[in-house]
C-alpha cells in the first residue's frame, strides 16, 4: 500500500475563471488487479499495454487505485508530477523478495489484460482474495505456479553423456583408480 500525500494547492479554472483551493489529503493507493480492472473498464484498453498513458489516463488509474473512502474528487487535481513519479516507482516495486533466472523467460506474446489475469488465477486455483495484492506480487505467483506445474524437462544425450563423464571423473579422483 502507499500513502500518498497530495499538497495544499491554488489552481486556476479557466471555464469559470475562478480559483480553486485544495487541502493537503493523504490517500491509501493499492496497485491491485481490482484497479486495473476498474481502469480498463472505464477506458477500454489494457493497462499493462505498451501504450504511453496520458496525464488524464494516469490521473484516473490513481483514482482507481484509491482505497481511502470518500476523497474529494477536487483532490486529484491537485496531483502534483512528483506525485506521478512516487506512483510510477510504487508500480514497478517488486514486492516480493522471489526473483527469476531469465534465461528460462519465454516471451509471451497475449495482451495481458484483467480477464486474462483473472482466468490465470482460476486455471491455478488462486483464491480471489489475491486480486487485492499488489500486482506484481500476484503476478509472481502465477508465474511460480506456472513453473511449479510444468513438466520437468528431459535433459539432451550430450548434457547426460558430458554430466555423466563429470561425475565419473571426480570418482576415479576420489578413489584414486584409473577406471
Amino acid at each position: 500500500m502507499l500513502e500518498l500525500t497530495i499538497p495544499e494547492q491554488e489552481l486556476f479554472n479557466e471555464a469559470t475563471e475562478e480559483f480553486l483551493y485544495i487541502d493537503a489529503k493523504t490517500i491509501k493507493l493499492e496497485h491491485s488487479l481490482v484497479s486495473i480492472s476498474k481502469w480498463e473498464s472505464k477506458w477500454g484498453k489494457p493497462f499493462l499495454g505498451k501504450e504511453s498513458k496520458t496525464r488524464e489516463e494516469t490521473i484516473d488509474y490513481i483514482r482507481c487505485m484509491t482505497i481511502t473512502q470518500n476523497v474529494d474528487p477536487m483532490v486529484y487535481r491537485g496531483i502534483t508530477n512528483e506525485n506521478i513519479v512516487e506512483v510510477s516507482n510504487y508500480i514497478e516495486s517488486p514486492m516480493t523478495a522471489t526473483w527469476f533466472n531469465e534465461e528460462q523467460k519465454k516471451t509471451n506474446r497475449d495482451v495481458v489484460t484483467s480477464e486474462l489475469i483473472y482466468y490465470w488465477m482460476v486455471a491455478l486455483n488462486i483464491p480471489m482474495e489475491c486480486q487485492k495484492w499488489h500486482l506484481n506480487r500476484l503476478l509472481t505467483l502465477i508465474r511460480i505456479c506456472n513453473i511449479k506445474n510444468e513438466k520437468p524437462k528431459k535433459m539432451s544425450k550430450n548434457t547426460i553423456l558430458s554430466r555423466n563423464s563429470a561425475l565419473n571423473a571426480a570418482r576415479r579422483k576420489r578413489m584414486k583408480t584409473k577406471g
